[in-house]
């Protein structure tokens, strides 16, 4: 069974992407692992040749920034970087440079790999999320927030980046055919200070709106308004990947829990009963679950 692990970075130094411990957290399982670095205005390229592992591979790429409609560009670039990969390949696994997958769940995805590899009509396979908002301390539980998405999938021509790459799809908008694995992508992208996220922010939104919007939204601020999701944010009683936890204890900002909900919206709490205890999904999927 042969798995690639690949991303895509640009910029990734001057905006604190946790990638270096990204690419490390699935290395163990993979073979070879990927990464189409774009024209960067620091080090990113310096910074991603320090993993000292055979199995990385970096390629170089330059982002077309004509495409900013609804993050068009960052699936041309993950096509582009999914393209790069070796037909012989089974499994491809995806992960954005904000993503890790904690230590204790790389067995149970290399073992759901293995189970599923022979089961054709089995396209990918579907992991859980934890979104960290505001700080490592907590999670936002809204539906604003993807609650699974397909970071794992067979290779396959036809299967291309969906949106912003958010999640895949194959040939004419069809969506893969996935199981869903006991296992957790955690998400760290908003989980930084204030003011470096506001920075990080404008950054990424100018791929998805033009500068009128950004500015009307953010600009003016000093610091990142957290608040704008109007969430209810739940305190993470679980463990960090071991790859992050310096991360984690150099935190040192605070987050004001007045400024959040007190509860969650009535319209959250029904979807996460129906989801943790009927099996019923009401958000957004981007794929079909297999039983």
């Amino acid at each position: 069974m042969k798995v690639v692990g690949f991303t895509i970075a640009r910029n990734v130094v001057k905006y604190d992407y946790p990638i270096l411990e990204s690419i490390q957290s699935i290395l163990p399982i993979c073979d070879e692992f990927l990464i189409l670095v774009g024209d960067s205005e620091d080090d990113t390229l310096e910074y991603l040749q320090s993993i000292q592992s055979p199995k990385i591979k970096i390629h170089h790429s330059v982002w077309n920034e004509t495409l900013n409609d609804g993050g068009k560009v960052l699936a041309v670039e993950t096509d582009k970087a999914l393209a790069l990969i070796d037909e012989d390949t089974d499994w491809c696994f995806y992960l954005q440079a904000d993503e890790l997958i904690h230590e204790e769940d790389l067995a149970t995805i290399q073992q759901g790999m293995q189970d599923n590899l022979q089961d054709k009509n089995c396209d990918g396979l579907l992991l859980n999320y934890i979104h960290f908002y505001h700080s490592y301390d907590y999670i936002s539980t809204t539906s604003k927030f993807y609650k699974y998405e397909i970071r794992i999938f067979r290779r396959n021509r036809a299967v291309y980046a969906y949106r912003d790459a958010q999640g895949f799809r194959r040939g004419n908008n069809e969506k893969l055919k996935v199981k869903l694995l006991d296992a957790y992508v955690y998400h760290y992208g908003w989980a930084r200070p204030p003011l470096n996220m506001k920075v990080k922010q404008k950054a990424i939104m100018k791929y998805f709106h033009d500068e009128e919007f950004i500015e009307s939204t953010i600009g003016e601020k000093e610091e990142y308004d957290y608040a704008m999701l109007n969430a209810y944010l739940e305190p993470f009683e679980g463990t960090h990947p071991k790859l992050i936890q310096e991360k984690v204890n150099a935190m040192d900002w605070a987050v004001d829990l007045s400024l959040y909900r007190s509860k969650p919206r009535p319209k959250d709490t029904a979807k996460n009963f129906l989801r943790k205890y009927l099996n019923i999904n009401l958000d957004y999927a981007n794929y079909t679950l297999l039983k």
